[in-house]
């Protein structure tokens, strides 16, 4: 139905506003969204807008006076509540309260006043036709990529920084286990305290929410600490890595199961396991922030049994976050998606399940599902029943009998 302007009685409005509905206007006819799918989308942009909390209150109680559960098209989108109404959809809200909100949803340009002339809310049909007076919720369609896209952009910033801190920690947990292996090879440097303090300084400065830019100074402090680390146990270092391998894994109870770990996993677990579609964790697995041991065999002779991570990562591998990084950006294109990828993660530990990725990759054309493939071998180790070394070992065996 055509609505009927009557501009001559609509309140005044501000140039700013007037080439902001203009814009809009020439956009003309939108296709229709569903008004709570936008409404979610315009509450994780909310910042991006500068609407606070409660005046998205004050616009969902409007949204629900809305009948339809799409916005857009050729339909009219004016709803007509009364001030107690609203008031009252608002569990309460003052009536001087829910005003101020509503005028700055209107000076932000998600809602338009249509005004009757003698002030008053109300539908009325016009022979074939009807008119309504009141609040016009049209800019919201209108605007629906805008608010995506912003949306968008607020989620990656998100997922950005909940991956600089993952970083941080994994850098944090490499610099402790450092300092411990140092310590244990050259017992009295005091070299190794500072480090260990370091990371334990870093550990307290992680409980706190950090920006960006702290997240950013930290992760550059503890990348120094690790080289230097690095360098000092590179020049002490003596010990046979793969010796040494052999006997961290040797209390495994399960090694000699696990040494058949690229067997098909149908066969050890006992039946065919297919990777699911991704799917989010639930408040209590997201919550669950258990840190797992760190793998016991060596990352050297990781590194030398899975030379082919190095191609997904720039410069030489010297830290298990490096090896971390490397390993989720090889698992996308190994077919691993983010959900089997992340239950990994909670249930190996970040460093082990990294491994178990980078293995998968020496011997990707022999897996037919590599998520699924992940999956199975996260539900061993959430038994308790897995151990990342004898994948390392079972490669070191194979490269030297084909050598």
């Amino acid at each position: 139905m055509e609505y009927i302007p009557f501009s001559s009685f609509q309140r005044p409005i501000t140039h700013v506003q007037l080439q902001a509905a203009e814009r809009r206007e020439a956009a003309g006819a939108t296709h229709p969204v569903n008004k709570w799918a936008l409404f979610r989308e315009l509450s994780k942009a909310q910042s991006a807008f500068g609407l606070s909390e409660r005046e998205l209150t004050v616009l969902q109680g409007l949204i629900s006076f809305y009948p339809d559960d799409m916005l857009g098209g050729e339909a009219q989108m004016i709803v007509y509540p009364s001030n107690k109404a609203l008031c009252e959809r608002l569990n309460g809200m003052a009536c001087s309260t829910m005003r101020r909100h509503l005028a700055r949803l209107i000076e932000a340009g998600f809602v338009q006043r249509r005004d009757s002339p003698n002030g008053k809310r109300y539908s009325r049909s016009l022979g074939e036709a009807r008119v309504a007076y009141g609040f016009d919720l049209s800019p919201l369609p209108r605007r629906a990529a805008e608010i995506t896209a912003a949306a968008e952009e607020i989620r990656a910033a998100e997922e950005h920084l909940r991956r600089l801190r993952e970083c941080v920690s994994l850098m944090r947990r490499d610099l402790a286990a450092v300092a411990s292996y140092g310590a244990e090879l050259t017992p009295g440097q005091d070299a190794w305290d500072y480090f260990a303090d370091k990371a334990a300084l870093s550990a307290r400065a992680l409980r706190r929410k950090l920006t960006e830019a702290d997240l950013n100074a930290l992760r550059i402090d503890l990348e120094a600490a690790l080289d230097q680390a690095r360098t000092l146990i590179d020049g002490t270092e003596t010990e046979d890595l793969s010796t040494t391998a052999r006997q961290s894994e040797q209390h495994h109870q399960n090694s000699d199961k696990d040494s058949l770990v690229f067997e098909q996993v149908e066969q050890a677990c006992g039946t065919v396991v297919e990777d699911r579609p991704e799917e989010a964790l639930t408040e209590e697995e997201a919550g669950e922030e258990v840190e797992r041991p760190m793998p016991r065999i060596p990352l050297r002779l990781i590194l030398s049994a899975c030379p082919s991570i190095h191609d997904f990562h720039e410069g030489p591998i010297r830290h298990w976050h490096q090896l971390f990084n490397a390993a989720s950006q090889v698992r996308p294109a190994m077919g691993i998606n983010s959900s089997a990828w992340d239950e990994a993660c909670r249930l190996m530990g970040p460093e082990q399940a990294a491994v178990v990725v980078v293995a998968m990759l020496e011997r990707f054309t022999e897996i037919r599902s590599p998520g699924g493939y992940l999956r199975a071998l996260s539900a061993k180790a959430a038994e308790g029943a897995f151990s990342c070394g004898p994948m390392i070992m079972a490669l070191m065996n194979g490269g030297r009998k084909a050598a």
